[in-house]
């Protein structure tokens, strides 16, 4: 049976750039793959002849051959895998330079001198992701975790996960070898956890700095104290200055999020918000008119 053009298997037009051919490659291995379609020898058969069109259109020397010469460049005999012939090989490439050599000896390796028939080329196994959600302390100080993994035949693994400090929403963590099994020898894909951090009760993130909102009474705010605040590391006092005005912002230097070295950290700001009494009695009302009776050179507060 005649061989199909080999920018037709890639189905990528003859003068399609090299980043093309290696998008079209990669799109189609991931649909042919063993791994996707377990038991199918039509999709094995269409991985083995995508990848031998890769491993020609895909290197700048063997492309120009196959350009100039087409099929026959690679078929100077009858045996070999997808029409290459070991002992031709360099017949073909020339005997000089690191390509000719390198691509004979993958040859010569694979085929131990001629005559047999190798199976599939070494293919990198897909890598996973798996999306994983996490408090917002466990975040910040870091954490080990288990992640349920679901693999494509159904069965389901339990893995520890190590959450170093200092993720954010969209932070992945790389576990080695642990994706897609590879073919003909080739190694595994990595799987890829991704974070995705819960919204808090009372703190924002922003980068590096973490926000709050702290109610404070009205003689907190008008006489000063000194007040207790959460932080991630737990409460801590901070003194109020008489007359805090409503959403001041104070900050607490050192008490953020940890960069992912863990070697520094940013900062928490606390808002004050100022709680007034829903009601006042007669005695309260006296003062207040009487405070402000005393005071009539205090500026009104700005309405726009």
């Amino acid at each position: 049976m005649a061989k199909q053009d080999y920018y037709q298997t890639l189905n990528v037009k003859r003068d399609a750039a090299e980043k093309e051919i290696k998008q079209a490659y990669r799109r189609l291995a991931r649909q042919y793959h063993p791994d996707v379609n377990p038991g199918d020898a039509a999709a094995e058969q269409k991985f083995k002849e995508i990848s031998e069109a890769y491993e020609v259109l895909g290197n700048t020397e063997s492309r120009a051959k196959y350009d100039r010469f087409g099929h026959q460049a690679f078929d100077m005999g009858s045996g070999g895998f997808g029409g290459f012939h070991t002992g031709n090989i360099r017949d073909i490439f020339g005997s000089g330079g690191a390509f000719a050599d390198g691509f004979g000896a993958i040859f010569d390796d694979l085929f131990a001198g001629g005559g047999g028939r190798a199976g599939p080329m070494p293919q990198r196994g897909q890598d996973f992701e798996q999306t994983l959600e996490i408090p917002l302390e466990d975040a910040l100080r870091g954490t080990t975790t288990r992640v349920k993994l679901t693999h494509r035949d159904g069965s389901v693994e339990r893995r520890q996960v190590k959450i170093p400090p200092g993720v954010d929403t969209g932070s992945k963590i790389r576990i080695a070898g642990k994706g897609g099994a590879g073919t003909g020898s080739g190694p595994a894909g990595d799987l890829y956890v991704i974070i995705r951090v819960k919204p808090h009760a009372y703190f924002e993130r922003h980068g590096s700095d973490i926000e709050c909102e702290v109610p404070v009474t009205l003689a907190e705010a008008m006489l000063g104290a000194k007040i207790e605040v959460p932080t991630i590391d737990g409460p801590t006092s901070m003194t109020l200055p008489p007359g805090t005005q409503n959403g001041r912002r104070f900050r607490l230097r050192g008490k953020g999020a940890p960069n992912r070295q863990g070697n520094e950290r940013g900062n928490q700001y606390v808002r004050v918000h100022v709680v007034l009494p829903e009601t006042l009695d007669d005695r309260s009302r006296e003062l207040l008119e009487e405070f402000i009776a005393r005071n009539p050179m205090q500026p009104r507060a700005k309405r726009w």
